[in-house]
């Protein structure tokens, strides 16, 4: 039986742009579950839930080979409430959990996940001027 452990973290992005920058905050506490579904009719056929550590990162244990299934780890809540809509298109990451892929380590990396702040930090402007984009563009 292979077992798969899924790591990945959870950022509140506190400038409502989109991305990680370096202002962004990495959220503990936070819910994540991992969805796998077949392949063909689209229904749900396998769910683990985990939360993020004080680093905001997971790890979540599959027990299991998901061979033809999508799987996707997806936000669930926050942990905190000024930083809890789920930020579309960051919102979940797709993994693969099979070994039968030629990959050899049974770790899995997703793609950071993230949530958009209420209201974004005054040094946002500033912060986004590094990446060369301005405010009027979000």
């Amino acid at each position: 039986m292979d077992t798969f452990l899924v790591v990945g973290k959870v950022y509140c992005d506190t400038c409502r742009c989109g991305f990680e920058t370096s202002a962004s905050k990495y959220l503990p506490g936070s819910r994540v579950r991992i969805e796998c579904k077949n392949r063909d009719t689209n229904d749900l056929a396998y769910t683990v839930e985990g939360f993020t550590n004080s680093k905001g990162e997971y790890k979540i244990l599959v027990n299991s080979d998901r061979r033809d299934e999508f799987c996707d780890v997806v936000l669930i809540r926050s942990s905190d409430p000024m930083c809890a809509e789920p930020n579309t298109g960051r919102d979940r990451a797709r993994v693969v959990l099979t070994s039968n892929n030629g990959m050899v380590s049974n770790t899995r990396f997703a793609n950071s996940m993230g949530f958009l702040s209420n209201e974004p930090l005054a040094s946002c402007t500033k912060i986004l001027q590094q990446y060369e984009f301005s405010e009027d563009q979000f």
